[in-house]
């Protein structure tokens, strides 16, 4: 499927992104992650896309050709989306669906602008507070490298011999995973000229902003959520706790097995068929979604 390129003229600049599929269908918005950008996804878009859908998916700040200065705290973050959905779908809530970063963008939206969003997906992080309270000594150090980013100069080691570390994270995070060389190169051309402000993000994590945005995402989600966890991420472990006090709405946990962080570019159809199995469901619910429910499966 063709992709147009389009543009938002946001608060913080001129916000980019690829658009595809039937406009008449359900606006969906999809919001990448670390470290990657939407073009990486086209395959992942193109099912959700001839599944009747709209979808929109933005390169985040940070991100070029979107705008790479700061701030990059999670209120900053969720209010470039907030913007999007504004100026992209003004008349109808969206389908949000986000990976890493993107999904806690995901969380975060959900709780600030509900109205907005109709149904929400998350893929590879469980919510904020499950991961940040719960985290165990194996998750722990498997997130070393969010410590390197907070050292003067790692956006030089970023981008050192022509971005190995970037490569070795995506190796180790999805080991089933090879990028096509032209769509390594295409990341590697939009990362470089970003860096490092994809790095910021988990800076910003360190800073006290970070405390109004916990007591703001504490709020249980009244969002139906999807949230689709590869069993094999070598990047965030899948949550073993139940935290669903959390959500207000119907709440599915799925962790699948043979997929690793970046589930929906290993398998695209697979993941774009589970999310429209779980809308047909919480449609299918006695007046729509308002019954909290909270499920986890381990299904291929």
């Amino acid at each position: 499927m063709d992709f147009e390129h389009v543009t938002f003229e946001l608060p913080h600049g001129t916000f980019h992104a690829l658009q595809g599929g039937d406009p008449l269908g359900k606006p969906t918005i999809f919001l990448h992650g670390f470290p990657d950008h939407p073009p990486t996804a086209k395959s992942f878009l193109s099912e959700l896309a001839d599944q009747g859908r709209f979808v929109l998916a933005p390169w985040l700040r940070g991100y070029s050709p979107s705008p790479t200065s700061g701030p990059f705290d999670f209120a900053s973050l969720t209010g470039d989306v907030l913007g999007v959905i504004d100026r992209w779908s003004p008349g109808e809530p969206v389908d949000l669906i986000g990976h890493d970063w993107g999904a806690l963008i995901t969380y975060s939206a959900a709780v600030t602008a509900p109205e907005r969003i109709e149904r929400a997906v998350t893929l590879a992080i469980p919510h904020p507070l499950t991961f940040i309270l719960r985290s165990r000594p194996a998750q722990l150090r498997r997130s070393w490298y969010m410590g390197l980013f907070q050292l003067p100069g790692s956006g030089m080691i970023a981008k050192a011999r022509d971005l190995s570390l970037i490569d070795r994270l995506w190796r180790e995070w999805s080991p089933g995973l090879t990028l096509e060389p032209d769509v390594r190169e295409e990341l590697h051309d939009h990362l470089r000229a970003s860096m490092p402000a994809p790095l910021k993000y988990y800076r910003a994590m360190m800073r006290p902003g970070m405390l109004k945005a916990a007591r703001r995402l504490s709020r249980p989600i009244t969002v139906p959520l999807l949230h689709i966890h590869g069993a094999d991420d070598a990047c965030i472990l899948p949550p073993q706790v139940d935290d669903r006090h959390r959500f207000a709405a119907p709440h599915v946990r799925d962790v699948l097995p043979g997929l690793g962080h970046f589930l929906h570019i290993e398998a695209p159809e697979a993941i774009a068929d589970r999310i429209a199995a779980w809308v047909r469901d919480v449609s299918s619910m006695p007046g729509g979604a308002t019954a909290a429910t909270t499920t986890q499966s381990a299904t291929g």
